[in-house]
């Protein structure tokens, strides 16, 4: 039987047999990436796309180098979005993130093991930088049932191997995140477990060169999601019938279409139920002349978070002027606050000088005025000055730190709330806004 080119062809026949960010172009293949739909609207817009190998390469390098200045034999990581940045592969991201079957140890001269589900063990080979592949690091009870210990001592027992051979003679393991039954059985083999999420986070603060292009596809990608989710918002006629669920749904699936992955939150809401913020979105139909609000905490190509929000007025009639002086105040929060960041800058000083809010809208202010943003929400938090902890966060920006910068306005039994946010990078001379989406103009009182 004749097997035809149509059968065969590539992700796009056009490029040769790899792809512009240096993974192979084939439609088969056991790694993930963007679809043909986002690599043509980079293409269109201009973007230079990442060397994949090499942004695994920097992530493997800062992670070994943070290792080694602390001292340690190890990092143990079994935080899903940590094993993601240590070898790029994925699994199950969401059940994993309930059930820990995964594990990655990076040992202090650069050594990399990964523990896979059982029958998955093949996800990561296309990454030469993980070692070895393994199985057995699933210490949940569902799956273990009463004998979790002898899973754990397993695991403890191959562990220890592994840093008297590749841990430089260091008995300390920085550990992001495990099981109670793994604790103690490494403990017992007299292995010392120290907080490995500072190691994690500090690496993964600053992005390399190739984590910014990718960031850059990521976000165009999320804003060609977001103004199809407005466009259909904008279209639909009280006949319709549409629901915030409709509308969060297209965001949904313009993510997929592009290779995006997930969106970790549900924070989308229309009308009074903007206020309090944090309602997640619903069977609720959208009215005519209202609010909508929405968080994409989205996780895109290239496993790329990207954290925006805009909150659009929808109808034909003009917002009330409430709503425009919201609009307004939120626009000037974010931009005087997004003004003050550059290289050296210290998270304090951020908290301690950032435009300050009515007193009306105090009360339901966000959670935070800014928050590092990589694979995910990631450090450092910073804080409104009412709400710092001294001593948390006594450190300085650095290039290639992303933050997102955000606000939340409301009052307290109030019928709406205004939320905004972009996402920012720290350059060497100052910061770049990522974030192109535009402000809707009508909120804005401006049309």
């Amino acid at each position: 039987m004749n097997t035809h080119y149509r059968d065969r062809r590539k992700i796009d026949p056009g490029v040769g047999p790899m792809l512009g960010d240096g993974t192979p172009n084939d439609g088969d293949r056991v790694e993930i990436g963007p679809t043909a739909l986002a690599f043509a609207e980079w293409r269109a817009a201009g973007l230079e796309l990442p060397d994949l190998q090499e942004m695994r390469r920097y992530r493997w390098r800062r992670l070994t180098d943070h290792i080694v200045a602390r001292g340690y034999g190890g990092l143990l990581m079994t935080d899903p979005l940590n094993i993601r940045y240590a070898t790029d592969s994925t699994n199950m991201q969401l059940w994993n993130t309930h059930n820990p079957f995964r594990a990655v140890l990076l040992c202090a001269d650069g050594y990399m093991v990964m523990w896979d589900y059982k029958n998955g063990m093949f996800l990561s080979a296309f990454n030469p930088l993980v070692a070895e592949v393994r199985t057995g690091a699933d210490l949940f009870y569902f799956d273990r049932g009463d004998r979790v210990d002898v899973a754990a001592a397993r695991l403890a027992e191959q562990i220890d191997a592994l840093l008297r051979e590749h841990g430089g003679g260091d008995r300390r393991l920085a550990v992001d995140k495990i099981m109670l039954h793994g604790l103690r059985t490494l403990e017992a083999r007299g292995i010392e477990i120290v907080e490995g999420e500072e190691v994690t986070e500090k690496a993964r603060a600053v992005k390399g060169p190739d984590e910014i292009r990718a960031m850059r596809c990521a976000s165009h990608a999320c804003e060609a999601a977001v103004a199809e989710m407005e466009r259909v918002a904008r279209a639909a006629t009280p006949a319709d019938g549409l629901t915030e669920n409709d509308v969060w749904a297209v965001l949904h699936a313009e993510n997929i279409r592009r290779g995006g992955e997930w969106i970790e939150t549900r924070l989308l809401a229309s009308g009074p139920r903007t206020n309090p913020w944090f309602q997640e979105c619903g069977p609720r139909r959208i009215q005519p002349n209202e609010i909508l609000a929405f968080d994409t905490d989205l996780v895109g190509s290239y496993g790329i978070c990207v954290d925006i929000s805009r909150t659009w007025w929808i109808g034909d009639a003009p917002p009330r002027p409430d709503m425009v002086e919201a609009m307004r105040i939120s626009h000037e929060h974010i931009m005087t606050n997004m003004a003050m960041l550059g290289p050296g800058v210290s998270l304090r000083d951020l908290s301690m000088n950032c435009h300050r809010l009515p007193e009306k809208f105090q009360a339901l202010k966000y959670g935070c005025m800014m928050h590092g943003v990589g694979l995910c929400d990631e450090w450092p938090l910073v804080a409104y000055p009412d709400q710092l902890v001294e001593g948390a966060f006594d450190y300085c920006l650095e290039p290639g730190m992303v933050l997102c910068v955000e606000v939340l306005v409301g009052e307290v039994g109030g019928d709406f709330s205004i939320k905004l946010e972009d996402q920012v990078l720290i350059t060497e001379t100052g910061h770049e806004n990522l974030t192109r989406y535009p402000f809707d103009a009508r909120l804005m009182g401006l049309a």
